[in-house]
């Protein structure tokens, strides 16, 4: 959970940087799911929801370069565009999606530049003993995310003029193009830190590796 806070002072730490390459990625892709809501009024939602691990690639992608001191452009995103959009991702947007760890795991898949099956062993790897805290992260993320849309959503019935005891369950029914707009809104503020936060415990979980495999040498060496 320390690593997580980390991972959020991180992204503050670098949120020009994050936010300017991140909206590059995802107005777009808000536009885009917006426009469907003629379509079926359910699948605005569900296209972000849908499609939040390929926004993740963008953030990801900043932060590895901001931990170490690197700045990232719009150009240079631009640049490297192939591995940090297109890579894996058919992978990202179907078995990945569901996954409760998916920003934990992530930079695994993204910074690791590894094969399938050399990238699932080290995702077990990375894993192992871990997945507790991953989820919990996630879930505190997700109820985050829900708690701000409400709020965002709740405005409109406390700045609503003439109006003391609104009635929720009526107005609620015409209010889902605004619930969907909240929800895009949320997304777009909330999901580098929930990346951020996933990042720093893929850090300090290879840290702990590394520190196990410098010690296991140290002890053959003295046995020596």
């Amino acid at each position: 959970m320390e690593a997580a806070d980390l991972g959020v002072r991180l992204c503050q730490s670098a949120a020009g940087e994050v936010y300017r390459c991140y909206f590059v990625a995802a107005l777009p892709v808000m536009a885009l799911s917006l426009a469907t809501y003629e379509i079926a009024t359910w699948l605005p939602a569900l296209l972000i929801w849908w499609a939040k691990p390929w926004l993740d690639r963008t953030v990801l992608f900043v932060l590895s370069r901001a931990a170490f001191g690197q700045a990232t452009t719009v150009s240079e995103l631009v640049r490297n565009q192939r591995r940090v959009w297109w890579s894996q991702l058919f992978l990202s947007l179907t078995t990945r999606r569901l996954s409760p760890w998916r920003s934990f795991t992530q930079s695994v898949y993204q910074l690791e530049g590894l094969r399938y099956l050399a990238s699932s062993k080290r995702v077990q790897q990375i894993r192992r003993g871990r997945t507790t805290p991953a989820t919990l992260m996630t879930s505190a993320f997700s109820v985050t995310e829900t708690v701000l849309t409400a709020a965002l959503v709740s405005l409109i019935f406390w700045f609503e003029p003439g109006r003391t005891d609104p009635d929720w369950t009526a107005r609620l029914a015409s209010l889902q193009l605004p619930i969907t707009c909240a929800y895009a809104l949320v997304v777009l503020f909330l999901e580098p830190f929930y990346v951020a936060a996933g990042f720093a415990m893929y850090l300090n979980r290879r840290a702990q590796l590394e520190a196990w495999d410098i010690e296991q040498e140290l002890r053959r060496a003295f046995q020596a």
